[in-house]
């Protein structure tokens, strides 16, 4: 693999939205200075992702963390993010990611009951931060 200590966010179903829309994504788990852990998933923009403005379209950078609420799910509990949605979603947007750099989602967990997870994170870009969200998923139903 050409990216050491990062794993692909793969669909089996390559048809779907996130290898169409979002192209190559790459997921790894990391320690947090506070001891806590945070599942990091990284895109790499291209022009296909920019706006008029020649920076990363906003429903590009709304796209990555709801798909990081999910690679969280799955790289920090082991949860079936397949079966699971997206209750909420808020996003305060602070900067313009740019095209041709790697674009992450860094995503730790709140707290986590029987059905639901509360989130928080930061997409950044290098140094830059470019949005922070807060989201809440619902686990799947046990059939």
């Amino acid at each position: 693999m050409d990216d050491p200590g990062w794993f692909t966010w793969d669909l089996i179903d390559q048809t779907r939205f996130n290898p169409q829309a979002m192209g190559k994504m790459l997921t790894r788990v990391e320690d947090l200075p506070n001891g806590g852990r945070a599942s990091r998933l990284r895109m790499f923009p291209e022009r296909s992702h920019s706006n008029l403005l020649d920076a990363v379209h906003g429903g590009v950078t709304l796209a990555l963390i709801d798909i990081s609420l999910f690679s969280a799910m799955r790289t920090l509990t082991g949860g079936d993010a397949a079966g699971s949605v997206t209750l909420d979603l808020s996003t305060q947007f602070i900067g313009a990611g740019q095209i041709g750099s790697p674009l992450d989602a860094v995503v730790e967990i709140l707290r986590e009951t029987g059905r639901l997870m509360f989130l928080r994170g930061l997409v950044v870009q290098g140094d830059n931060t470019i949005a922070a969200f807060n989201g809440t998923i619902r686990k799947p139903t046990k059939r």
